[in-house]
């Protein structure tokens, strides 16, 4: 198991740090001021002239104080909110410079994301160089895509970062007042102060108030590469950052789809039609042909028959140690009793089977349309699939390439 050297989260109270906070607020005030009187004048011009007035400034340092202090930035935070959340926990005096030095230099856009341990007695530029480094600080985990959240929690429970167990129990949670408890710690450690009062997960993540009765977070656990604190990872951070994540990438892509008039399905339909496209398809360029052959069935009220949801539902294999049982056949399938079972229910699965990355959730939004029903996997060792419009045309190429 990592263990590294553990940084503070700062309390910011009165005395010396009051005293220049309240001196970079009138700074604030005074520039906001200036902005207003130099009519013509853009926001960067004005930070350019600020940085000219005040470039000694840059080299020196906040404080004397060495302690180090945990400082997070989340993906897609701009180097304003950067350099606001800086001066915040007192490790630099003058948000505006920090800002404009960075765009001065042009690497604005480069701020990196993840967990840094800094201290006062930096300078403004040695705090710029170190988050703009290639590599933060910090316990990095990656989550695969087209993992359901038990392969997710055995391979944390594996790599003794952060508790698998933890993040089982916490995924699995049907309730969202449940979830907003377990995951309150993890909320508030990440909102300004300002936000502080409702941090809720209900509040941050509105989505998943509108999961069906029973359902957890499968398919909502966003798949990427995360950065976490050093100082005791947890399974919370881990899945606050995910839905983070999720409301960034998929519930973005499916308003986008929405606006642009796309008519997709409700974002927990979409979400399961991914989960099993992302399940399907290997190859990249199959992903909105096979879309669209899940709604071409639907629409044709054919049951899906595939063979991912199945799985879903047999779970983990002792014998193989995996959760996907090889070989299988199908007949095995009439004797599996769950909705999940595709060759056996219509419709939809009731839930996701996996976690989804984002082009299988734009498959979903924007499936290729065509006359197919069918596919089989190539066996070519492309990872691709071939189609087919009709039940005899698959049977052919299910001969043809299964040699069945």
């Amino acid at each position: 198991m990592m263990r590294g050297w553990g940084g503070r989260l700062v309390n910011v109270g009165q005395g010396q740090y009051g005293k220049r906070r309240a001196a970079g607020a009138l700074r604030g005030w005074l520039i906001a001021v200036s902005m207003l009187a130099l009519v013509g004048c853009t926001r960067e011009e004005i930070l350019y002239e600020h940085l000219d007035e005040n470039r000694p400034a840059l080299y020196v340092a906040a404080s004397d104080d060495d302690r180090a202090i945990a400082f997070e930035i989340r993906v897609g935070t701009p180097a304003r909110a950067v350099s606001e959340n800086l001066a915040a926990v007192g490790l630099i005096l003058d948000p505006e410079l920090f800002e404009a030095y960075v765009r001065s230099i042009g690497r604005a856009q480069e701020l990196k994301a993840g967990s840094f341990l800094l201290r006062a007695n930096m300078t403004p530029v040695e705090i710029a160089e170190v988050l703009l480094s290639e590599q933060a600080p910090g316990v990095q985990i990656t989550i695969r895509e087209g993992w359901r959240l038990e392969q997710v929690a055995d391979a944390l429970e594996a790599e003794e970062f952060v508790s698998g167990v933890a993040y089982r129990r916490i995924a699995e949670l049907t309730d969202v007042n449940a979830l907003t408890e377990e995951l309150s710690a993890a909320t508030a450690a990440q909102l300004s102060e300002s936000q502080a009062c409702c941090a809720g997960a209900d509040a941050r993540w509105p989505f998943l108030a509108s999961r069906p009765d029973g359902a957890t977070l499968e398919g909502f656990l966003f798949p990427a590469t995360y950065q976490l604190p050093l100082a005791a990872p947890s399974a919370d951070q881990l899945i606050a950052r995910q839905l983070d994540a999720f409301a960034d990438r998929i519930v973005t892509a499916h308003q986008q789809a929405e606006a642009a008039g796309a008519n997709p399905p409700g974002l927990y339909e979409a979400l399961i039609m991914a989960s099993v496209v992302e399940r399907e398809a290997v190859a990249a360029e199959d992903r909105p042909v096979i879309a669209g052959v899940l709604f071409n069935r639907l629409a044709a009220g054919m049951l899906l028959e595939v063979d991912a949801t199945v799985q879903y539902a047999m779970g983990y294999q002792p014998g193989s140690g995996q959760w996907w049982k090889t070989p299988v056949f199908l007949e095995e399938y009439q004797g599996v009793h769950s909705p999940y079972n595709t060759y056996k229910h219509g419709g939809l699965p009731p839930g996701p089977i996996a976690s989804p990355g984002e082009d299988s959730f734009r498959a979903v939004l924007y499936p290729e349309r065509h006359g197919y029903y069918y596919y089989v996997a190539a066996s070519d060792g492309s990872g691709g699939h071939v189609f087919a419009e009709t039940y005899a045309e698959h049977l052919e190429n299910v001969r043809r390439y299964l040699g069945r």
